[in-house]
């Protein structure tokens, strides 16, 4: 629920806590993955990725220039994310939608590149900084997207911030995982995503406010 103060700054809650309104599956992919558990958006996990009942989550509306706060906590070893700026017309949201990654670094059984580890902007930007709480543990993140400016939080401190669209930032999707990926970054409003990476994630208190173009 949010507060007086917050709804009078412009806050708006994106889960209720009890449904999944407001929000649906990728492409209206057939899924059994998402449910409300114990006032949490929940994903469930699995021990593989190949089903076809797997989808990630995003919200009905679409966003341009937003402040974006969500409580989450993951399972051990598990991988997870949350995208912005996500649109459709790809098999998968994370070849439109700059991520926010959501990972258990002290149990992932596979050795991480900066890049793949909390917080970053994945396959872009690290956050050497970020301290995320262990594996079942709450943290809470805010992403802020004011036009090309874009900062990652977590847990009250800010881990990592960049601008779009620079020719820096093009020289990093052209040289790196994005750059067979034309449509990766290049939306200036979409969906807010939560990603079905095959791991059990746990989402609340979910909110967003639009700032003024």
């Amino acid at each position: 629920m949010l507060s007086e103060n917050e709804t009078k700054d412009g806050w708006k809650s994106l889960f209720d806590g009890k449904t999944t309104n407001g929000w649906r599956t990728y492409q209206n992919k057939k899924s059994d993955s998402w449910s409300v558990v114990d006032g949490t958006l929940h994903c469930k996990g699995s021990e593989t990725n190949k089903s076809d009942m797997r989808a990630d989550m995003i919200t009905n509306d679409q966003y341009e220039n937003f402040e974006f706060y969500v409580e989450w906590k993951i399972s051990k070893g598990g991988n997870s994310g949350i995208m912005y700026h996500v649109t459709e017309e790809f098999p998968t949201a994370y070849l439109s939608g700059p991520e926010y990654q959501l990972i258990d670094e002290a149990n992932f059984p596979e050795k991480l590149e900066d890049w793949q580890k909390v917080g970053a902007n994945y396959a872009m930007d690290p956050a050497p900084t970020a301290e995320a709480k262990p594996a079942g543990e709450w943290n809470t993140t805010k992403i802020i997207v004011n036009k090309s400016h874009v900062e990652h939080w977590l847990n009250g401190k800010k881990i990592v911030e960049y601008e779009m669209w620079t020719d820096e930032w093009n020289k990093k999707k052209a040289d790196g995982k994005w750059k067979d990926a034309a449509g990766y970054g290049m939306a200036k409003k979409g969906h807010i995503a939560l990603q079905d990476h095959g791991s059990e994630a746990w989402f609340r208190n979910i909110k967003i406010r639009e700032l003024k173009s």
